[in-house]
């Protein structure tokens, strides 16, 4: 479950991230209401978590904004702000739920569990699929063409973002800070050989490879537009 968190308190976001994703949520961050516009208007997300007080756009008027692009992803407003006319305001905005700070984690964790019901985006049993590539979070078993695949927890979650991320070409910063968690040091080469170990693993011994290489920007997860051509950049 794909997961957008709108939260200017640094702290508190990095809190609410970590807690997610050891439940195993992937989420992306945005720390101002500009930036999380961008990335709702540009990404599928199963939830939007929004907090109201955020620098350039605020919560109530960046969930209008979102509801005006016809986006239907359930949003879960996030705040301090939490007297009966705030939560109308809320909700009025275009918020599908409501959680005062300070808030109960497994409280969270429930209202988030309610809302992704009503997601339009959730893949059929959260399964996700490329090709005859499939990986289901849940149970951790990869397989492809039905062959199960055994990967290393690192491996698991670089495939995993890369799935989630389909067609999307990641940079190297991207995916240190993701499957990493760190600020990518530039004189290591890590995530080539992991992303080399993945590709033993997903691409050897299957003629239609998904990982690319985009040079001098990252990689990339997508089906060759001509599988009889072997690109110098898989």
């Amino acid at each position: 479950m794909k997961i957008l968190l709108v939260e200017d308190e640094v702290k508190i976001a990095a809190f609410i991230k970590k807690g997610l994703e050891e439940h195993d949520y992937y989420v992306d961050l945005a720390y101002d209401g500009l930036f999380g516009k961008k990335l709702a208007i540009g990404n599928i997300y199963d939830l939007i978590i929004l907090d109201i007080i955020l620098p350039n756009i605020n919560g109530i008027e960046l969930c209008k904004q979102i509801r005006d692009r016809d986006i239907k992803t359930p949003i879960l407003m996030l705040t301090a702000l939490g007297t009966p006319e705030d939560k109308v305001l809320g909700l009025d905005s275009g918020a599908d739920d409501y959680l005062v700070k300070p808030f109960n984690f497994n409280e969270l964790l429930a209202r988030i569990r309610a809302l992704s019901r009503r997601s339009p985006n959730i893949v059929i049993n959260n399964i996700l699929k490329i090709a005859d590539l499939e990986l289901d979070p849940e149970s951790k078993i990869v397989k492809r063409s039905g062959n199960i695949i055994k990967l290393t927890v690192r491996e698991f979650h670089l495939l995993e973002l890369f799935m989630n991320n389909v067609g999307k070409v990641l940079g190297r910063n991207d995916i240190a800070e993701k499957v990493w968690d760190i600020n990518f040091d530039t004189g290591t080469n890590v995530i080539d050989v992991y992303v080399n170990y993945l590709r033993n693993k997903i691409d050897k011994n299957y003629p239609n490879k998904l990982i690319h290489t985009v040079f001098g920007m990252g990689y990339v997860l997508k089906e060759e537009e001509n599988n009889n051509n072997n690109n110098a950049d898989t």
